[in-house]
């Protein structure tokens, strides 16, 4: 699948969402993290963050898509962005990793909300209004709709946007990060994962 591929489903699962909300899949969304055990067929066994085993439903269309690094300097005024951040002791946001939206993926979770990247976290899905210069790195100004912020950016915290990806990286010990649905006999399900890549992993 091409990049340009990926991209343009995305954007039709994001269009899609106010008819989704009518309908709305069985099943609690959860979000899971940690490394691939194996891939059988349409059947994912991993090892979440919290170290249990789960094995988790794919669906017949499903999707991957891959990390690609970026750094600082590739984050530009106008981007689309999606920074997990935690308050620092100076009452300001410090970036605990920020991915660069592709364009097709524009508007994707819009706003600001609570995070469990780490205790406390906000996940900041905004457009860049400017860039200043910052003691450790960069702050950026960022607005959504109802509201803005600005983080700060350390010059070591991953950046990263997304890269076509196939089942080829669903790999044993692949580290990954995923929604799924979890229905009510306790199994989970999925359309998409987000994948390791060439040592690049999923920061968020």
């Amino acid at each position: 699948m091409t990049a340009k591929l990926l991209f343009a489903g995305a954007l039709i699962a994001v269009l899609a969402l106010p008819a989704a909300a009518q309908n709305p899949p069985e099943g609690t969304p959860t979000r899971i993290r940690g490394t691939v055990e194996k891939l059988d067929g349409q059947t994912l066994t991993v090892k979440s963050r919290e170290g249990q085993q789960l094995t988790i439903a794919l669906a017949p269309n499903f999707t991957v898509s891959a990390v690609v690094k970026k750094s600082l300097a590739d984050i530009k005024a106008g981007d689309f962005v999606g920074a997990a951040s935690t308050k620092g002791t100076d009452g300001k946001l410090h970036a605990l990793e920020v991915l660069i939206f592709p364009e097709a993926m524009r508007g994707t979770g819009e706003g600001e909300r609570s995070w469990d990247l780490t205790p406390d976290s906000l996940m900041t899905n905004a457009t860049v209004t400017g860039i200043a210069a910052a003691t450790q790195g960069q702050a950026l100004k960022v607005a959504y709709k109802g509201g803005e912020s600005e983080i700060v950016v350390a010059s070591d915290v991953p950046i990263v946007t997304f890269g076509p990806g196939d089942a080829s990286l669903l790999k044993p010990g692949a580290a990954f990060i995923l929604t799924a649905q979890k229905k009510a006999d306790g199994t989970f399900s999925t359309n998409r994962v987000t994948a390791e890549k060439d040592g690049v992993k999923p920061p968020m």
